[in-house]
């Protein structure tokens, strides 16, 4: 099954969630966590998402190396000008996904579109 879906004017917590559940296909009869639906979802319109001035300022995205020293923080202007809107809307989303073996195929099932 395959969804399409605009970003035009959401929040990007809503939207996330609304992909979330059905990459799960938690909105399906059959559910079943321990299996991989068969579900594509297209967003288009990525870059038209209702994010604030204050939120673009205040979220930051984090990742660590290992190593001392090694910690690199980045708010979400910074995120957009250099990887776009697609990228902060993969973090949310992936965020919100169980984070077990089926997380990075159930990735694969999500495109997006500027």
């Amino acid at each position: 099954m395959e969804y399409n879906l605009d970003a035009k004017g959401e929040k990007l917590g809503r939207l996330a969630t609304q992909i979330a559940i059905l990459l799960m296909g938690k909105n399906k009869a059959n559910f079943a966590k321990n299996e991989l639906a068969d579900v594509k979802v297209n967003v288009t319109n990525a870059s038209k998402l209702d994010i604030t001035k204050k939120k673009m300022k205040q979220t930051e995205y984090q990742r660590y190396s290992g190593f001392p020293g090694g910690r690199k923080v980045e708010n979400m202007e910074k995120v957009i000008a250099d990887k776009g809107y697609t990228e902060i809307l993969n973090k949310a989303v992936y965020g919100m996904l169980p984070g077990n073996k089926l997380r990075p195929l159930i990735m694969k099932n999500l495109i997006i579109k500027e």
